[in-house]
C-alpha cells in the first residue's frame, strides 16, 4: 500500500461510533456479550470433552463449532472494546493477521454449518445407518478439509486485498480490517481481487447455504410425517431456531461479500458486519446445544461429579 508515494505502515480504524457517551454504553454491552459468548461456548466444549454420553458425531461437530465461535468472536470483540475507549491504530501486519483470522473463521463456519446440516439430515432420514455413515474418521476428515480449504482461500484473499493501493489516506471507517472495505478505498484496478472474492463467496457461502437449505427441506419433510403432534412441534421448534441462526449468518455474509463494491454506506457495512461476526457466536451455543436436554443432563453430571470431588 502506498500513500502519496510513501508506504503506509499504520491504519486508523474509526470503530462503530465517534461519540464518547455512545462508546461507553457500547463498551458495556459488547463486554457483557463477549463474556457470555466465551463462557457459554467454553461450557459446551467442556461438556463435550468430559461427558462420555456426548461423544457422538453431532456433539463432536458442535464442540468444534463452539471452539470456532470462541476464535471468531475473539478476532473482533477485544479490539472493538479497545476502540470504544480510544481510536486505535493498527500496523499493516496486524491488519493482515486480523483479516486472515476473520476470513479463516468466517469461511470455516460457513462450511461447518453445512456439515452440521448434513449430520442432522443423516440422523433423521437414515437413523439406523447414522453411526456408520457419520463415522469418527469421516467427521475428522471433514473438519481437516474445512480448515485447509478455509486457510487457502483466506490467504489468497488477504494477499490480493492488502496489495491494493489506498486512495490517499489510511483511515478506515470500520471496526476491523475487512476485505470488502479495502475494495471501496482502493484507487487501483480491483477487478482481479473482486472476482476472487466473488468466486470464493460462491464456493464457501452460496454452495454451503444451498446445501444447508436442501438438507433442512428434507428434514422438515420427514418431520411432517411424524404422527405425534408434540413430536412435530418439538422438531419444528428446533429446526426453526437452527434456521434463524443460519439465515442471519449466511444472509448477511453473502450480502456483504457479493453485493456491488459501491453499494451501501460505511455505517451500513458496519451494522451488517456485526450480524455475522458477533451475533452467531453468541446465539449458537444457546440454540444448538444449551436448549438440548442431553447437554443439560451432561452439564448437571459434570457439576455433580465436581461437587463430590
Amino acid at each position: 500500500m502506498e500513500k502519496n508515494g510513501s508506504a503506509v505502515t499504520e491504519l486508523l480504524l474509526l470503530g462503530l461510533s465517534e461519540d464518547p457517551r455512545v462508546n461507553m454504553a457500547l463498551f458495556v454491552v459488547f463486554l457483557l456479550t463477549y463474556l457470555l459468548t466465551i463462557i457459554s461456548n467454553a461450557t459446551l466444549v467442556t461438556a463435550c470433552v468430559i461427558e462420555p454420553s456426548l461423544h457422538t458425531p453431532m456433539y463432536f461437530l458442535l464442540g468444534n463449532l463452539s471452539i470456532l465461535d470462541i476464535c471468531f468472536s475473539s478476532v473482533y470483540v477485544p479490539y472493538l472494546l479497545a476502540q470504544f475507549l480510544s481510536q486505535q491504530k493498527i500496523c499493516l501486519a496486524g491488519c493482515a493477521a486480523q483479516m486472515f483470522s476473520s476470513l479463516l473463521c468466517g469461511i470455516s463456519e460457513c462450511v461447518l454449518l453445512a456439515v452440521m446440516a448434513y449430520d442432522r439430515y443423516v440422523a433423521i432420514l437414515f437413523p439406523l445407518h447414522y453411526r456408520v455413515i457419520m463415522s469418527r474418521s469421516l467427521c475428522i476428515t471433514m473438519m481437516v478439509c474445512c480448515w485447509f480449504i478455509s486457510s487457502i482461500i483466506a490467504l489468497v484473499v488477504m494477499v490480493l486485498t492488502l496489495r491494493l493501493p489506498l486512495c490517499g489516506h489510511n483511515t478506515i471507517n470500520h471496526f476491523f480490517c475487512e476485505a470488502t472495505i479495502f475494495l471501496k478505498m482502493a484507487c487501483g484496478d480491483i477487478f482481479v481481487t473482486e472476482m476472487v472474492i466473488y468466486s470464493g463467496s460462491i464456493v464457501v457461502m452460496l454452495i454451503p447455504s444451498f446445501f444447508t437449505l436442501v438438507s433442512y427441506v428434507h428434514i422438515i419433510t420427514t418431520i411432517l410425517g411424524i404422527r405425534s403432534s408434540e413430536g412435530r412441534h418439538k422438531a419444528f421448534s428446533t429446526c426453526a431456531s437452527h434456521l434463524i441462526v443460519v439465515t442471519i449468518f449466511y444472509g448477511t455474509a453473502i450480502f456483504m461479500y457479493m453485493k456491488p463494491t459501491s453499494a451501501d454506506s460505511a455505517n451500513q457495512d458496519k451494522i451488517i458486519s456485526l450480524f455475522y461476526t458477533v451475533t452467531p457466536p453468541l446465539l449458537n451455543p444457546m440454540i444448538y446445544s444449551l436448549r438440548n436436554k442431553d447437554v443439560k443432563m451432561a452439564l448437571l453430571k459434570v457439576a455433580q461429579r465436581n461437587s463430590f470431588e
